[in-house]
């Protein structure tokens, strides 16, 4: 009703397939006094990097049939398009699709490697060389290469959910992308067994240190985070876990009920049977690692991000160390 003449709807939203088409409609049953266009401008924003992303795109894609409503969307982004940003124009299911196609891409490269990381475990190859390797391939790229404990957040889990979904309904069965959805799932579960495993089988009574809880660093975002399967299993398996996260508490304490918060990583080991890496914050990759293994019960570490060596982590006094893909 605030439409008072001619105007374009954008939608900045990841939405499924089909829905830019039936806003048209909506809006057009509602207004047809009214000329109006409507654009789908998916967004492309990384948490933590969003200002930075928005400055500096890699693309900018518009999904729209009108020449009046393209004409509008490269005024909006013209300051970007004299930097020489790409900007692609597509019609309405494009674009909605590329923001999903690459979304679903993105995991699969995280999910596969941390399937490629498990056989690297079996074999007694290093997965991070075999990243570099692969990485160094201008077809694959560096980027997403990283082993670790799973995928979470808010777009990943999401947006691969909804491709298979989208699929099912037009039965074209995405079969990668539902099988990435269940390994990631099988990974972080396979995490919980790594730190079990290095306590000596079980961790009842073990009082662990966590650092990191948030899926990734500089956010304080618990969406589908790594964490909220493992800590809760440890938790469940009799442990006593301390979190050291430096954002993580806000959502993190009604989600993970029956642990403490700690501010400090070396408070948190104190007298601890192990210590776990789940997020690798900046904080958490310079850590006098001598001075927190003097003061455990028993020291131990889990590192699942592999920001450390085993040979470093072995001489600065830990007896037991357990990484990803090594």
């Amino acid at each position: 009703n605030a439409m008072t003449g001619y105007a374009v709807i954008v939608t900045k939203s990841t939405v499924p397939v089909g829905t830019n088409r039936q806003v048209a409609e909506v809006v057009r049953k509602t207004r047809p006094d009214i000329e109006f266009d409507v654009a789908s401008n998916p967004e492309f924003l990384r948490e933590g990097a969003a200002i930075d992303d928005f400055m500096r795109p890699d693309r900018v894609v518009v999904g729209t049939t009108s020449e009046k409503a393209e004409a509008v969307m490269g005024e909006i982004y013209r300051p970007l398009f004299l930097r020489e940003f790409p900007i692609l124009y597509t019609d309405l299911e494009t674009a909605e699709m590329i923001k999903y196609a690459a979304n679903a891409f993105l995991a699969t490269k995280i999910t596969f490697i941390n399937e490629i990381a498990r056989l690297c475990e079996k074999t007694g190859a290093d997965i991070k060389q075999v990243s570099r390797g692969m990485g160094l391939d201008g077809r694959i790229g560096n980027k997403f290469l990283h082993a670790g404990p799973g995928y979470g957040g808010s777009c990943f889990p999401k947006d691969t959910a909804a491709l298979a979904r989208i699929g099912q309904d037009y039965s074209c069965p995405m079969e990668i992308v539902e099988t990435v959805i269940k390994v990631n799932d099988d990974i972080k579960r396979r995490m919980i067994e790594k730190v079990v495993d290095l306590c000596g089988g079980s961790v009842n009574g073990k009082t662990i240190a966590i650092y990191g809880v948030t899926f990734k660093p500089n956010t304080d975002d618990m969406r589908e985070a790594p964490a909220l399967t493992i800590v809760p299993a440890l938790v469940g398996g009799g442990a006593k876990i301390r979190v050291v996260d430096p954002q993580g508490k806000r959502e993190g304490e009604a989600l993970l009920p029956g642990v403490s918060w700690m501010d400090d990583a070396y408070a948190a080991a104190e007298k601890a049977d192990c210590v776990v890496i789940l997020t690798e914050w900046n904080e958490f990759r310079a850590l006098d690692l001598q001075k927190i293994a003097a003061t455990m019960e028993t020291a131990r570490m889990a590192d699942l991000r592999n920001i450390y060596s085993e040979k470093d982590v072995r001489k600065a006094g830990f007896a037991d160390y357990v990484a990803v893909g090594r």
